[in-house]
């Protein structure tokens, strides 16, 4: 299988963790529960990308990384998750993943590849996982929900030195359609420091989760 993503992109997602790389419009957007998100204005778009820094305590990298790759399990500790699930699109592996949206938005859903490499940086262990989304990929669409096609995200994470994981996230998408700039914001400011706080519950449950498989 070719690879999806090339070395500099994980080498660029590594270096984040030391060196933040805010230059060019990046601002501070909001700090909450330990967790800065950046945030920068797509002109073309009219929407903003957006960097998260934080740590997650309680929480080692590999395991953090072992949850965030498992789809079945997200079903079980992200609430949004409509559908979600790597599938077979013609000889091409994809995955597919459809997101509630309040009432009276419509649901959005995805079709993106991802990939996972454990690295060795110096002597440092640090998981990278990127993603983004694949609109080549032969998914018909759902009446009613709203196809995403400009998707990307990358997450970087290492040991914080103690019984923690020190996290980087860069992440954009266009939903499409018309979205109050409230939920937008909301997704940001709110939606995020949750998604970690769920993402470090999910990380306590999971030997819990994989026993009883």
């Amino acid at each position: 299988m070719s690879l999806l993503f090339t070395d500099e992109e994980f080498r660029s997602a590594c270096k984040e963790l030391d060196e933040p790389q805010l230059d060019g419009g990046w601002e501070l957007f909001t700090e909450t529960m330990g967790v800065k998100i950046y945030r920068l204005y797509d002109k073309e778009t009219g929407l903003y990308e957006y960097k998260v820094f934080g740590v997650l305590g309680g929480c080692i990298p590999d395991l953090c990384a072992d949850v965030y790759m498992d789809l079945t399990y997200r079903k079980h500790w992200d609430g949004y998750v409509k559908e979600l699930d790597e599938k077979d699109f013609g000889g091409e592996r994809a995955i597919y993943w459809e997101v509630k949206y309040p009432f009276p938005l419509s649901n959005r859903d995805y079709v993106y590849v991802r990939e996972r490499r454990d690295l060795d940086v110096d002597g440092r262990k640090i998981w990278v996982i990127l993603a983004r989304s694949s609109p080549q990929t032969s998914c018909a669409e759902k009446k009613g929900v709203l196809r995403v096609n400009d998707y990307k995200q990358s997450v970087a994470m290492e040991s914080d030195g103690a019984n923690g994981t020190r996290v980087f996230m860069h992440y954009f998408d266009n939903p499409g359609g018309m979205i109050p700039t409230w939920l937008v914001n909301w997704a940001a400011k709110s939606g995020v420091p949750g998604f970690i706080k769920d993402l470090q519950t999910a990380c306590s449950n999971y030997k819990t989760y994989c026993e009883g498989k």
